[in-house]
């Protein structure tokens, strides 16, 4: 069956084709839509990203806080436990779902708030369980006496963290943030359960109305391309600009 990709000219209402293929508003064209979706991807994921990164952070750092004088656990890194065990093991789209239809009934306050934000805070929270376990990760993996000589230098805990731990920490866990951040670009996917006109929302709703599914999946798969490669390059050049010689392996991303 031969492609017909001059359905993405055609126009959303009467389909048919335009002198123009992109078209928006009342003159909508599939592929004004198609970019229109894909900039509600982009929103979405972008603002899942910042919430998980700084929740993610936050967390991590109190699950490497020291222990009390008993050698327990602080109450503030058991807190942080509960968070990253509670997220982390509740399917994604249960949590979406869970934020759409439960969180404004139980909560009022967020009865009001636009539905896309409900899905940035679903999506970022469970991200932010991962980015939690990778902060961890990264601040334990350095040595110790960084943290003594940060205690040495007469800087609080909270200094410590800022200025000698966390700065080190995050050169080591850039290769899995990439990963994180390109994980959460094809999570948003999770936005179309609520109605959020992303891609797989897109994709599935113009398929049904054109019965061309091949050429509209085919066009969005290449716009998840294009966007994760766009993330790895991105994050690419942070780690090269950010890299310490002979502290942190390379990795090859950078090349």
């Amino acid at each position: 069956m031969a492609l017909d990709w001059s359905i993405f000219c055609a126009d959303t209402i009467e389909r048919q084709v335009q002198a123009t293929c992109l078209g928006f508003g009342p003159n909508q064209t599939y592929l004004g839509w198609l970019l229109e979706a894909w900039g509600q991807t982009v929103l979405v994921a972008v603002l899942s990203l910042c919430v998980a990164l700084v929740i993610g952070t936050a967390v991590g750092v109190l699950r490497t806080l020291p222990n009390n004088v008993h050698g327990q656990p602080s109450r503030l890194a058991r807190l942080a436990n509960v968070w990253v065990e509670f997220f982390r093991n509740i399917p994604l789209l249960v949590q979406v779902i869970l934020w759409y239809h439960v969180v404004p009934v139980v909560f009022p306050v967020f009865a009001d708030t636009p539905k896309l934000l409900l899905v940035v805070m679903g999506l970022g929270f469970f991200t932010s369980a991962r980015i939690a376990e990778q902060v961890r990760t990264g601040i334990q993996a350095l040595p110790r006496g960084q943290r003594y000589a940060g205690m040495a230098l007469g800087f609080s805990t909270g200094q410590t963290y800022r200025y000698v731990l966390l700065p080190m920490a995050f050169r080591i866990i850039v290769p899995p943030l990439t990963s994180e951040s390109m994980n959460i670009f094809k999570n948003s996917s999770v936005a179309f359960a609520v109605s959020i006109t992303e891609l797989t929302f897109f994709a599935q709703q113009v398929a049904e109305e054109t019965s061309r599914g091949i050429e509209v999946y085919l066009a969005v798969t290449l716009l998840y391309v294009i966007s994760a490669f766009a993330i790895n390059r991105i994050m690419a050049a942070i780690e090269k600009r950010v890299r310490v010689p002979g502290f942190v392996a390379s990795t090859g991303g950078g090349h």
